[in-house]
């Protein structure tokens, strides 16, 4: 059974929801609170759930890469450990250098929340392994500051080590401009490709009486 280690700070609200959705694949869960200086020693994968951290004072996960619990998430991801950084927690990873670019206030200013279609654009990486390479899912979205920016050198990087891993996209699977991110991504990984990022919610994404069940073959991709 995977052990899967769940951050939690002060404004984080998306921790129960992650912790559910991996109980429901079949995983064992811990909470861990942002003051803890280690992870549990047996963790598979660790989890930066979404939230506002720290109320996203300053900026969006910039006070939140400061907690102790970071030093040790860098170093589980150093050493080849898998971590998952959702909404918050994506904008959290840019914060502490563990994933390129950085996430800004929405294009227009305005929260938004809404089911989204996402194209995949690689699935050459554990976490969207059981997806096909432009497949489309439909997945929540929930942010305000969701507006990806990398420079045009480190966007070349991007697309070269196949670290795109999805856009924001219509029905068709044409990109679509939803928050103003560079060539509207939606999710991104480093280029050992231990560690993702995206701004949508898959763990919003287990039912499809509530709207889609499309996470579920996101999360299990990275408990396989």
């Amino acid at each position: 059974m995977k052990h899967v280690a769940i951050l939690q700070f002060p404004g984080t609200n998306c921790d129960l929801d992650t912790k559910y959705a991996f109980e429901k694949l079949g995983c064992r869960t811990t909470i861990v609170w942002h003051k803890e200086s280690k992870l549990p020693e047996d963790s598979d994968l660790v989890i930066v759930p979404g939230g506002f951290s720290y109320g996203d004072y300053l900026r969006s996960g910039a006070i939140a890469k400061f907690s102790p619990i970071m030093k040790s998430v860098k170093n589980f991801a150093s050493n080849g450990g898998k971590v998952l950084g959702i909404c918050n927690g994506f904008q959290i990873l840019t914060e502490v250098g563990l994933l390129p670019g950085a996430l800004k206030r929405n294009i227009g200013l305005h929260f938004i929340s809404k089911f989204q279609t996402l194209k995949v654009v690689n699935n050459s990486n554990e976490f969207l392994q059981k997806c096909s390479k432009d497949e489309l899912l439909n997945i929540p979205i929930a942010h305000a500051d969701g507006n990806y920016y990398i420079d045009e050198k480190e966007f070349k990087k991007l697309e070269l080590n196949e670290q795109i891993l999805l856009r924001y996209s219509d029905e068709k699977g044409e990109p679509v401009v939803v928050n103003g991110s560079v060539t509207s991504i939606a999710g991104i990984c480093n280029k050992e490709k231990n560690v993702f990022g995206l701004m949508p919610h898959p763990e919003r994404a287990l039912e499809s009486i509530l709207g889609s069940d499309d996470g579920i073959k996101m999360l299990e991709g990275l408990i396989a």
